[in-house]
């Protein structure tokens, strides 16, 4: 028991009042105001407001007064939120920060009085040293993203690596780097020489920095031991091993510590976290108080039934999240027939929720690589429908607009798309390189598409093609993105705390999700966890799709979600009924399909204002007899049952 504490004199508001609307687990957690406590807390399950209950019972029961209390997140705006929540539970002062900002506040009180030095000042971006460096290198790999080149700085300096200790290292972890390993450890090196030749400190530093001041300066580690008595660490399963340095030396061998995660949820272990803090933490504190969350408030029955099937292949601890919300649509699952088929199915889709009330803006596209965006931000812009791209805009992202910048230098004379490819050529276009790295797998696809962007501009327009007009055509072709509204355009990683009423999974094919370089595949274990996270983001509609392609099967992990591959077959989710369409059609599925191209005909109006393929694949799954049959079938208002009732019933009459 940490000295004095229970001295304090408790605070209002009445304890009691601060339990209020706690579910069971929720408050076994929140009543649990000694450590270590850990709360693994599932998807939706009310992770913040059990913390910050916990936090307030903590305080107004009189254990820690709230100054000696520090909350860790991992953002500045989940800092932000949880001071906000604990205000208005009505406790101020304790302290909420992210690693970095907690270990920086520490070092401008700590360094110089114990040091006797000043503190370096710190680099706002690896960006500045990392680009001299990196023109140096040889092609292709001068053309390399230099976020890449940071990002693989930041995996070492995370990971407590060294320059002298990276190559080993590197084989060690069969980790592969985003240029041949001789050239990033020069790069490495080089880059921390710069930045000691400097007098800078970048954010890794900070934290390694706080490490060594409190071994070195054990009168600086008391100090802060003295002041902070009990520690909250939110996102726990995302900590790195430098994080869990500083935070091992600011506990000092105490344990009131209180971890909440989800291994459910790791998916940055490409900046070095790991699930592994949080899975080894009840062996660390064998008297820890473990606290499952598992009640949901985000999803229907019908979206967790997904998750929960693809829970049961990503071990770690068991979480099955309980429905709290009301029935909703059953999430489908659809091939296409190609990439082109699968855009028209996802926009045609989101007219339709839109049409049916859902805002644009609580509709989302996951993929998991950014230049999967770039159809859709077309498609959308073409369809008039707003949307907004949360990891840079097709024309915003580094090899499009440096095409373009380029191109405004372009010799006059010069052919549009010979000038495109003197310039992406400039900027290491390489359709056959090997390329691990995301970024510059979509670095890439980016050029590749600006090339093909200038034919087809340079063929329509003929001899009126001009540089100028065809960066009028690429603005005119994405003009209706929109900020803060729109149609939500994402990645899985960028998606991760967010949640939408409409969640579409498109691409979900082997290589792309696990995704797969030519040189080596990502970990299929986390890659499940991103799935799982895309899944867990919907709160009503969930589509999960694949374009048919001979070079690709679909994902695996549709299979351990029930989709049943063999073509004749409806696809289903484990233990739970119909998820969806079938994958290719069963024979009523396709004559529904012949009627309602030839019923469009007749009416002129394009196939999707009959009846979209969902809801003629819940007719061919249901096989209704009647009308009251036919109508409690989603997607069949009064009004279609009136204009088609009579012919879809004699095609399922037909079919039986």
């Amino acid at each position: 028991m940490s000295p004095g504490a229970a001295t304090v004199a408790p605070v209002s508001p009445d304890p009691s009042a601060i339990l209020v609307g706690l579910n069971d687990a929720q408050r076994a957690a929140a009543t649990a105001v000694r450590g270590p406590v850990a709360i693994l807390a599932g998807a939706g399950t009310g992770k913040t407001t059990t913390i910050t209950r916990r936090i307030a019972h903590q305080v107004s029961t009189g254990v820690f007064p709230a100054r000696a209390i520090l909350a860790v997140t991992f953002t500045e705006k989940a800092a932000g939120e949880l001071r906000g929540r604990l205000a208005v539970l009505g406790v101020e002062g304790v302290e909420a920060r992210t690693f970095h900002a907690a270990a920086l506040s520490q070092l401008s009180r700590l360094w110089e009085m114990h040091t006797g030095s000043p503190l370096p000042d710190i680099l706002d971006s690896k960006a500045p040293l990392i680009a001299s460096l990196a023109n140096g290198l040889p092609p292709p790999h001068k053309f390399l993203p230099r976020s890449e080149l940071a990002g693989e700085i930041e995996w070492a300096k995370n990971r407590r690596v060294t320059p002298n200790s990276y190559l080993e290292v590197l084989e060690a972890e069969d980790h592969t780097p985003p240029i041949p390993a001789e050239l990033m450890h020069r790069m490495f090196e080089g880059y921390e020489r710069r930045k000691e030749r400097t007098g800078r400190l970048d954010f890794e530093d900070m934290l390694g920095l706080a490490v060594r001041l409190f071994d070195e300066h054990p009168d600086a580690a008391e100090e802060v031991r003295r002041r902070l008595r009990a520690f909250t660490v939110d996102e726990y399963q995302d900590v790195n091993p430098l994080q869990q340095a500083l935070l091992d030396r600011w506990l000092g061998g105490r344990d009131e510590i209180c971890v909440v995660g989800d291994d459910y949820q790791t998916i940055y272990t490409f900046t070095g976290a790991s699930p592994e803090h949080l899975l080894s933490f009840p062996r660390r504190y064998e008297h820890a108080v473990v606290v499952r969350l598992e009640d949901n408030y985000r999803s229907s029955p019908q979206v967790l039934t997904v998750a929960n099937a693809l829970a049961r292949g990503l071990g770690g601890f068991e979480k099955r999240l309980r429905a709290t919300e009301p029935d909703g649509p059953a999430p489908t699952a659809r091939a296409l027939a190609d990439p082109a088929a699968e855009v028209a199915f996802v926009v045609g889709e989101c007219r339709r929720l839109h049409a049916d009330g859902i805002a644009w803006d609580e509709m989302a596209v996951l993929s998991r690589i950014n230049a999967r965006s770039e159809p859709y931000e077309e498609a959308f812009a073409d369809a008039a429908i707003p949307y907004q791209v949360r990891d840079g805009a097709f024309l915003r992202r580094p090899g499009p607009r440096s095409v373009l910048g380029r191109l405004r230098r372009a010799p006059a004379g010069v052919g549009v798309s010979a000038a495109v490819e003197t310039v992406t050529d400039q900027l290491g276009f390489a359709p056959g390189s090997i390329h691990d790295s995301e970024e510059e797998a979509t670095r890439q696809a980016d050029l590749a598409r600006m090339r093909q962007l200038a034919a087809e501009y340079e063929a329509s327009a003929g001899a009126d093609a001009t540089i100028d007009g065809f960066a009028a055509e690429l603005a005119h072709r994405f003009t209706v993105e929109r900020q803060g509204r729109g149609v939500q355009l994402m990645t899985y990683h960028r998606a991760k705390g967010l949640e939408f009423d409409a969640v579409f999974l498109p691409r979900l094919l082997d290589g792309e999700l696990p995704y797969r370089s030519r040189r080596a595949k990502a970990d299929p274990e986390e890659e499940r966890r991103l799935l799982y996270v895309g899944i867990t983001r919907a709160r009503r509609h969930l589509f999960l799709s694949w374009p048919r392609d001979p070079k690709a099967s679909p994902s695996p992990f549709l299979e351990e979600i029930g989709v049943q591959r063999p073509a004749t077959k409806p696809v289903k989710a484990a233990g739970r009924g119909p998820v969806g369409v079938p994958a290719s059609g069963g024979d009523l599925f396709e004559r529904l399909k012949t009627w309602r191209r030839e019923r469009a005909r007749t009416d002129g109006v394009p196939a999707y204002v009959v009846f979209h393929d969902a809801t003629l694949a819940a007719i061919a799954e249901a096989g209704p007899r009647d009308r009251p049959g036919l109508a409690e079938l989603p997607g069949i208002g009064p009004a279609k049952l009136d204009r088609y009732a009579d012919e879809v019933l004699a095609i399922v009459e037909a079919a039986r």
